[in-house]
């Protein structure tokens, strides 16, 4: 299913249809759609109109915070350590938001790719902390 239109899909072109209108969001969080009687045990089988259409096989989620990373270099267009500061604290909020820091050594991975130090972003963290808790 991977690389063509829900190639080997179940075989029906709702099946089909379904596919295309879910890889989006499969490409979004950096998964593959395979074929439903391929999955295995930790892909994710949607079904459709009372069958299975298409399996979701999820990244891994150390592969997850350089996807999330290289997204943001797409959006704004220039590797983010030429970001200036302010933007620069917006994609660290961003990032909380998403989850990154939860991940093991996911502070020391967004300081190396804005450029700053590993206590740059924790202050950044803890300015965002400290306004929430104002507000």
């Amino acid at each position: 299913m991977s690389g063509t239109p829900a190639a080997g899909a179940a075989g029906s072109g709702a099946d089909r249809r379904f596919a295309e209108a879910v890889r989006p969001l499969v490409d979004a969080i950096g998964g593959e759609l395979v074929d439903p009687g391929r999955a295995g045990e930790g892909d994710v089988v949607l079904s459709w109109e009372g069958r299975e259409a298409v399996a979701v096989r999820l990244p891994h989620l150390a592969d997850s915070l350089d996807r999330i990373l290289d997204d943001l270099r797409r959006r704004y267009g220039m590797p983010l350590s030429e970001l200036d500061r302010r933007t620069k604290q917006a994609v660290v909020r961003r990032l909380e938001q998403r989850g990154a820091f939860s991940v093991r050594h996911g502070v020391e991975t967004v300081a190396g790719a804005l450029g700053v130090s590993r206590f740059t972003v924790y202050n950044y963290l803890n300015r965002e902390n400290a306004a929430n808790e104002r507000s």
